[in-house]
């Protein structure tokens, strides 16, 4: 460690009663938004789908996803928070925890999930390309989402798991 050339592990692992602080200390720095208890039900509810992100065992990164069911009765995925401490980007640890081996993508399709999602702010430039690059579409616009922060509109961004991307 620390030497030129060094291989630095990134690792994921799940979120429970017992780290739950990390993830609290990481969103406290990462999101302009204080989260309430039901977000960290959510993220307690979910299992494998929340993870929190290790470079070289120091915590650095997290996804937090929602398991919701649909009126057809399929499951989807909403993801609430992805986010990577700031010296620490670029390193690709947001995209080993959204397309790796047991992340969000892969436990996606195989428990069955027939989409995941996200809302991203519509000026967020660097977020919408780095979803775009795992397949996700922009799928819908919603105006006046935000209350406290400008632009106040949203997009969301749909992957549709094992089913052909749609034609626009």
């Amino acid at each position: 460690m620390g030497t030129c050339g060094a291989v630095v592990s990134v690792s994921l692992d799940g979120v429970r009663d017992d780290n739950l602080t990390q993830l609290k200390k990481l969103n406290s720095i990462l999101f302009p938004v204080r989260y309430n208890n039901n977000y960290y039900a959510d993220v307690l509810a979910s299992g494998d789908f929340t993870k929190l992100a290790y470079y070289s065992d120091t915590c650095v990164g997290s996804i937090a996803c929602r398991l919701e069911k649909k009126e057809d009765g399929a499951v989807r995925v909403y993801i609430m928070t992805l986010g990577v401490l700031a010296p620490y980007r670029g390193l690709g640890i947001g995209d080993f925890a959204i397309d790796d081996d047991d992340d969000v993508l892969d436990l996606s399709s195989k428990e069955n999930v027939s989409e995941v999602y996200l809302r991203v702010q519509t000026n967020n430039e660097d977020a919408i390309n780095f979803y775009k690059k795992f397949g996700f579409e922009i799928s819908e616009t919603i105006r006046n989402y935000y209350v406290r922060i400008t632009p106040p509109d949203c997009y969301v961004v749909t992957k549709y798991i094992g089913q052909p991307q749609s034609e626009k």
